[in-house]
């Protein structure tokens, strides 16, 4: 990774994609606050970050991730990608980020997933999610299948049921520990990204599951 020296610390160039969501913001937000990375925020209408416009750490790019040729442009001077993208079709949108991290030469990317993506969720409650989001979890378990597949240097990321509770406070299991947990904080998932952008050489090739120790149970206790 190229890395340059500003104020003592680290500087990297970031790429969020999806920038527009919940945790893609608070992460967007840790990292200008308490780094001197550059941002590269790619996004549909991406007005709605107007916010940083005037930002000379933050690129907005507006953009399709489904259109790799601009993906590629965008992300053509990153050290490393996050992506914060979603839906039922998020393997084709990730295949497209993939083919342009290797047109572009791109090694690193942290990318969100979701418990369940390799049905290990065990028990009751592993069932309960099946039936919430068994439509989205095809398109994970293919996104997981691809990225694992593709040679580059990825983390997945697999939160358990998101609140948006103040708080950092969460653990982290392997696949082999199987799930933990029903749910965390997108502060937690966002400070586990943070972490991994500013210490890139963690997690390599590694899934991931995030959740708040304690939590377990047949569902979230909000249902």
């Amino acid at each position: 990774m190229h890395d340059k020296k500003l104020g003592g610390f680290k500087m990297t160039k970031v790429m969020i994609l999806g920038a527009h969501g919940a945790m893609a913001q608070l992460v967007a937000e840790r990292l200008l606050q308490e780094t001197d990375d550059t941002l590269i925020l790619f996004l549909r209408n991406a007005s709605r970050l107007a916010k940083y416009e005037q930002n000379d750490r933050v690129t907005l790019v507006d953009g399709d991730v489904h259109d790799t040729a601009a993906v590629a442009t965008a992300m053509s001077n990153a050290d490393v990608v996050y992506s914060n993208l979603g839906g039922t079709d998020l393997d084709v949108q990730t295949q497209s980020v993939v083919d342009a991290m290797k047109q572009t030469g791109k090694s690193r990317l942290i990318y969100i997933s979701s418990l369940g993506a390799h049905d290990e969720v065990p028990g009751k409650f592993g069932e309960w999610n099946h039936q919430m989001i068994g439509a989205y979890l095809p398109a994970f378990a293919r996104t997981a299948e691809l990225v694992a597949k593709s040679g580059l240097d990825y983390t997945e990321v697999r939160p358990a049921w998101l609140t948006n509770n103040t708080e950092v406070d969460y653990e982290v299991t392997t696949l082999a520990d199987g799930f933990k947990g029903t749910e965390v904080s997108r502060q937690s998932v966002a400070d586990f990204v943070v972490k991994v952008i500013n210490q890139p050489a963690t997690y390599e090739k590694a899934s991931v599951g995030l959740d708040k120790a304690g939590t377990d149970g047949d569902k979230p206790s909000w249902y």
